[in-house]
């Protein structure tokens, strides 16, 4: 209620100081409600049918919806199953406001206007990491488990379940399993909620496999390691 109360009051003064037409407003999360078990009230918040919540990988820790708002620019009522990540913000900004996006450094952000000019659809893969590893990738409708974990069996057994009365077996695993052989691979438009993987034996997986297999390959030869700007074991920091 607060969050919308807010909301509402800073597109009240975007009108009432008549710079709404001028004003791009983006809405959105940094990951999916926080489904653990006992925090901060039992059975954590909501993220409908998908799987888990924050501190996964799985679409109920990382999906989030996004609203964008801008009068005489972005139709009103327009709906894109467009994929996006937060990094996008940074290029879609830019080229909204009329600048170009930076050729003297690798960014990491894709330029989304024409998602919101025109309601095109731009392939966008989206790579779900945990720490510096890749955990699975979404190319389209599939995803691909390289890694399946929720949280440890200690914290299992002391109570704290990110994946409270979505346990899936062989998937939301309490230690880090190795699907890199074999990854196990989702159709989010049959079952966003990630119970029943494809049979690794179909021409589907094979397709799909091969499909995502060409991407992954391609986002590692272009990465290239940055130096940490938030270093944990800095006191600094933490003061």
């Amino acid at each position: 209620m607060e969050l919308d109360y807010v909301v509402g009051q800073t597109l009240a003064w975007l009108r009432a100081l008549g710079i709404e037409k001028d004003t791009f407003v983006f809405f959105t999360s940094d990951n999916g409600a926080a489904r653990v078990s006992d925090v901060p009230v039992p059975g954590g918040g909501s993220n409908g049918p998908f799987l888990c919540g924050k501190e996964t990988t799985f679409e109920g820790g990382m999906r989030e919806p996004a609203v964008t708002w801008w009068p005489e620019h972005i139709p009103a009522g327009t709906v894109s199953q467009q994929l996006g990540t937060v990094m996008d913000l940074f290029s879609t900004s830019l080229s909204v406001a009329g600048f170009s996006v930076p050729d003297d450094r690798l960014i990491d952000g894709l330029d989304l206007s024409p998602v919101l000019h025109n309601n095109t659809l731009i392939n966008r893969p989206i790579f779900y990491y945990r720490g510096n590893g890749i955990m699975a990738v979404r190319v389209g409708l599939y995803k691909a488990h390289y890694w399946t974990w929720s949280n440890s069996w200690e914290e299992f057994n002391q109570g704290i379940n990110f994946c409270p009365g979505q346990e899936v077996a062989g998937v939301t695993t309490h230690t880090q399993q190795e699907h890199t052989m074999q990854p196990l691979i989702f159709h989010l438009g049959w079952g966003p909620w990630e119970k029943y993987p494809i049979s690794a034996v179909t021409t589907e997986y094979q397709d799909a496999l091969s499909r995502i297999t060409a991407v992954v390959e391609k986002h590692k030869k272009g990465l290239v390691p940055g130096v940490p700007q938030l270093n944990m074991c800095d006191m600094t920091w933490l003061s």
